[in-house]
């Protein structure tokens, strides 16, 4: 097989997620909270590509008589099962720390009386109850959670909705020494009577509706694009149904009848358990500290100088996210705020925090007087809503926020600041490899380079040049970075420029070698093109976090490329590419994976990293990395992997290097 398929590579990652939460040297609660992940990754692939894959399942190819779309049925129906066993377990180790979460259990008498007042006194205000017979047309909202039961006598179908969009998924009480956390489902199922008044039924059935997430943006060059995404926004959560969540025990005759009765006839349907929407377990908390990981340290980056533009003169800061402070990086906005001889600022916004200080600081500066503008990516997958919100509050503080381009997202992460004096004008900027968000940066692994060298700077000014023009056909710009890697401009071209040198080193006999950490691979073109370096003799390594199309150590195909991931602590989320150069050894950072949206459909931007200390440390970085002996992973069932001499945890040893 030529290709891994992107469907079935996603769903290997997240049940490398869940293999986590099964892993014994993981705290207790930061195990849930990994089963968190898997639940809300789970719950993005079924709106992202279940839509995609059902339209298409009738022209796929069959793989060995079984088509994708039942091929992704049956990996997530065993990744389920797996899920409620490695769920139990957790459980039952909680309940020996006095940490009892009510799972298919009766609750205690003593407490029996505090969860049937709460439901009078809290849950009641939220309920909204239907019933609903063949006729019938009912729309359940998108995620929301229902429970079904069935009127026999009357032939109709009870709904109720389970309101933990409203209140806390979980009551939790202290009792007698020991802490319990009880589902509102649980406690909706033990008031059935008080609900369904007269009715008869015993037994209710949990289920979720997942609609397909995806904006439809027709004539996306014509128009007003802010508005448009406005609008489908509204609409993504009265979309088509994509995929039915239901309790396997749910009797056959009231399956049937929600499909005629909530019209999901087309919709993927997928036995699930007694409770979904598991990502809310994420909100268990407890006050034994034992339970969780130990509070990592943080290394402060030092600087030198009064001010961090006058450190930056004399030489390049490196920030590795999160095991340095972010306050670096919220220190340089801060500095360009209140900087006299700072004039302008340009910054590109993908996904910022919904309390982001980098947004407070933007407004600010434009209150003193500083030329802001900001080009804010408006259709960044659900983070739409909140980049409007907060491309609304700059605009209206002086900020020039620019929107979208047609047909192409902007998922650059960089900054350019101009400071001018009497003598000369002077470029500050940052190149990173991840969003400007100060909360993802406490537990997303990540690179910011800051610098004022010009040759990348020029580049980036050039490319903030084009982005203001807004053309609706930016890949027909003539633009071609001297420095920069940037798409849809050179970047692709470079990477193959870069990829066939090293097939010339071999194949003149001298050592070769590639090695690569980011986050996707899928690229049908750039895997290819490493599949003929493999064949020339080029050793190359991957560190490929989530989705990965190339098959490695496939005989006459890919025997010289070996790929693993690393799932920990932190999401992996850093970009690194190696060269070797025959020697001279080359090291780029950047915001972009090998994938085709990536390097045709969106701009991005990687740079080289000039400074020869910081090359070094990167070098010494992906060392770390691939010798990790604990987290690091083959990507396939069959493939073990082998990590170098130092067989430590990637993530644990970060800091001991960094902290030198």
């Amino acid at each position: 097989m030529k290709f891994i398929n992107r469907d079935t590579s996603w769903l290997g990652f997240n049940e490398r997620v869940l293999l986590e939460a099964g892993s014994k040297d993981v705290p207790l609660i930061e195990r849930l909270k990994f089963l968190s992940i898997f639940s809300s990754n789970l719950d993005e692939f079924s709106r992202v590509r279940i839509p995609s894959i059902n339209a298409e399942k009738k022209a796929l190819k069959k793989e060995g008589g079984v088509s994708i779309a039942q091929k992704v049925k049956e990996t997530i129906e065993a990744q389920q099962n797996l899920y409620g066993a490695t769920l139990a377990e957790i459980l039952s180790l909680l309940k020996k720390e006095d940490v009892i979460i009510l799972y298919k259990e009766e609750a205690d008498k003593e407490i029996t009386d505090v969860l049937n007042e709460y439901f009078f006194s809290k849950i009641a205000s939220y309920l909204h109850v239907r019933y609903l017979d063949e006729s019938s047309l009912f729309f359940p909202e998108n995620h929301f959670l229902y429970l079904v039961g069935e009127a026999k006598d009357r032939n109709e179908i009870a709904v109720v909705n389970i309101p933990s969009e409203y209140i806390n998924r979980f009551l939790v009480v202290q009792k007698n020494g020991k802490t319990y956390f009880a589902f509102i489902d649980d406690i909706l199922r033990m008031n059935l009577g008080k609900i369904w008044i007269g009715k008869g039924i015993e037994k209710a059935y949990s289920i979720k509706v997942s609609r397909n997430a995806e904006l439809f943006l027709e004539d996306e060059e014509e128009g007003n694009l802010l508005k448009k995404v406005s609008t489908q926004i509204t609409k993504r959560d009265t979309g088509l149904a994509a995929r039915l969540l239901y309790d396997a025990e749910m009797p056959a005759s009231i399956l049937n009848k929600i499909k005629q009765v909530f019209g999901l006839e087309n919709a993927m349907l997928v036995e699930g358990g007694r409770y979904h929407n598991l990502k809310d377990l994420n909100k268990i908390a407890v006050g034994n500290k034992s339970l969780y990981y130990p509070k990592a340290p943080v290394i402060d980056y030092k600087i030198k100088q009064s001010f961090l533009f006058d450190e930056l003169r004399k030489k390049d800061v490196l920030l590795h996210l999160p095991f340095h402070k972010y306050d670096t990086v919220l220190r340089f906005f801060n500095e360009a705020s209140l900087d006299p001889f700072v004039t302008e600022i340009n910054m590109t916004v993908y996904r910022l925090s919904h309390t982001s200080q980098i947004a407070e600081t933007l407004i600010s500066a434009a209150g003193n007087g500083k030329k802001v503008t900001v080009f804010v990516e408006l259709k960044a997958r659900f983070d739409e809503a909140n980049n409007i919100v907060w491309a609304e509050k700059m605009r209206d503080a002086g900020v020039k926020i620019i929107y979208s381009i047609p047909n192409k997202k902007v998922h650059a992460k960089v900054v350019l600041v101009k400071r001018k004096t009497e003598k000369k004008t002077q470029l500050f900027g940052i190149l990173g490899t991840g969003n400007f968000n100060e909360l993802t940066a406490l537990f997303y692994t990540d690179h910011i380079y800051m610098t004022s060298q010009k040759s990348l700077l020029n580049d980036l000014d050039k490319l903030f040049k084009v982005l203001k023009k807004k053309q609706k056909q930016i890949s027909e710009v003539d633009f071609t970075p001297s420095s920069l890697l940037i798409a849809p401009f050179n970047l692709k071209q470079r990477f193959y420029e870069l990829i066939d040198r090293e097939i010339a080193h071999a194949k003149s006999g001298r050592y070769a070698y590639i090695r690569v950490k980011f986050n996707n691979l899928e690229d049908k073109q750039i895997i290819k093109k490493l599949y003929e370096a493999s064949n020339a003799g080029v050793r190359i390594d991957l560190m490929v976090r989530a989705i990965c199309c190339l098959n490695p150590g496939v005989k006459g195909q890919s025997e010289l490329i070996t790929v693993c991931r690393v799932v920990d602590r932190y999401l992996e989320h850093g970009r690194i590419f190696y060269f070797e150069n025959g020697g001279d050894s080359e090291v780029f950072l950047g915001s972009s994976d090998w994938m085709t949206r990536n390097i045709d459909r969106r701009v991005e931007v990687c740079f080289p990293v000039l400074d020869k200390r910081y090359k070094k440390e990167l070098t010494d970085i992906l060392d770390i990395y691939f010798n990790d002996g604990v987290k690091a992973t083959g990507i396939k069932k069959d493939q073990v992997f082998k990590p170098g001499k130092n067989t430590g945890q990637a993530q644990v040893e970060m800091f001991k290097y960094l902290a030198v």
